[in-house]
């Protein structure tokens, strides 16, 4: 399969967000499966806008790069030289790299570099490391007789918001248990196939990071959307640096992340809820305060159709981060819903911090979005 480039992005200056999230410690990595899977790039020759992870992991690649641009690989943080998962080389680019540290290459290097690359081999070896990171194995689910059944995802092959996936997969069991809905929890992409899928309404992505499913498994997943399932994805699942994947990027999330908040790193802001033609901001204040990370992003979703439920005032915190400003004007939509063929996709920036879960319109906006998802109650895509 070959990479689009204009597809793949990278948000590389932002140093200081990096260092922090390894310093926050990443769990082990997740066992290759036996057989070699469909993993996106596994055919993909060598080129500078792959995840660095798989660069790193070939010597013959890795030689390339120490011999074509010495001082570069001299200057990239180890975290970007990582060769297994969980780890932000799974989520950043050697090009991405030049523009992180201030060391950009003219496009005939490039050329040149891709050129070299572009000779090596694509050996089962190699196939079989790109693809260590995705899994197929079937979870087994013991699902209740709930009207409503939702499966909460969290794969990670990037970076980990460990405390904030806890606390929304348990913000979602007590949701489940006062609703009567079914909440199923899993780790496995195996369960992206069309007999599990079709024993759920709804798909949570749950601070998801970094390219986690096949393309067998992506064409199940989209399947499953646009014939009438609903998604539901929260913060980091919309947070990457790189998207390998089009129709996640643009269809279900809508937006391109360009960073969050640094200096602070957390702070209280204000959000504004707007009337939704989904409903989903019924019940919520018309204004109200959380304290969190906050994400900012390329181009307003609405241009995409969205239908956005939350704005973030940015004269309420410090749009910044490294002294670079990340404001995108008066209406900055944090959360948004979206039709998708026959479904429904939700999308909410905020969730970084596990306290969020706590806060009450925080709550009732993630149980609205959820009943909105799975088309219980509120208005939903094609209804009159």
């Amino acid at each position: 399969m070959p990479i689009n480039s204009a597809r793949l992005y990278n948000h590389g200056f932002f140093l200081n967000a990096i260092i922090a999230a390894v310093l926050a410690g990443l769990p082990p990595a997740v066992a290759a499966a036996d057989d070699i899977l469909d993993c996106p790039l596994r055919d993909t020759p060598f080129s500078v806008d792959m995840p660095m992870m798989d660069l790193a992991a070939s010597p013959e690649a890795k030689a390339v790069l120490d011999a074509s641009v010495p001082e570069l690989m001299q200057r990239i943080p180890a975290m970007f030289l990582a060769t297994e998962a969980p780890a932000l080389s799974a989520i950043m680019t050697l090009r991405g790299s030049t523009e992180l540290l201030r060391m950009p290459m003219p496009d005939e290097a490039i050329a040149a570099l891709n050129g070299k690359l572009g000779t090596l081999a694509i050996t089962e070896e190699i196939k079989r490391t790109r693809c260590a990171r995705y899994d197929n194995e079937l979870p087994e689910f013991a699902l209740s007789d709930a009207s409503v059944q939702v499966l909460v995802f969290k794969k990670v092959n990037g970076y980990d918001h460990e405390e904030g996936g806890a606390a929304a997969a348990a913000a979602i069991q007590a949701m489940g248990e006062k609703n009567g809905w079914g909440v199923t929890l899993t780790d496995r992409a195996g369960a992206f196939n069309a007999k599990s899928l079709s024993k759920f309404d709804v798909v949570v992505w749950n601070n998801v990071s970094g390219d986690v499913l096949t393309l067998s498994q992506r064409e199940a997943f989209r399947d499953f959307v646009e014939q009438g399932g609903g998604f539901l994805g929260i913060h980091g699942s919309g947070g990457d640096f790189m998207y390998l994947w089009d129709w996640y990027l643009e269809s279900l999330i809508g937006a391109l992340f360009i960073g969050h908040t640094m200096a602070p790193h957390y702070q209280d802001a204000t959000v504004r809820t707007a009337v939704a033609a989904s409903g989903i901001s019924q019940g919520i204040d018309a204004e109200w305060t959380v304290h969190d990370e906050w994400y900012s992003f390329a181009e307003n979703p609405r241009k995409g159709g969205a239908d956005v439920v939350l704005t973030v005032d940015e004269n309420s915190y410090k749009a910044e981060m490294s002294g670079i400003s990340l404001r995108m004007g008066e209406d900055h939509p944090i959360a948004w819903s979206r039709c998708v063929g026959a479904g429904r996709a939700f999308y909410t920036a905020i969730g970084h911090l596990p306290e969020v879960y706590d806060n009450v319109q925080n709550l009732a906006l993630l149980e609205n979005a959820l009943a909105w998802a799975a088309g219980e109650g509120l208005a939903s895509c094609g209804a009159e």
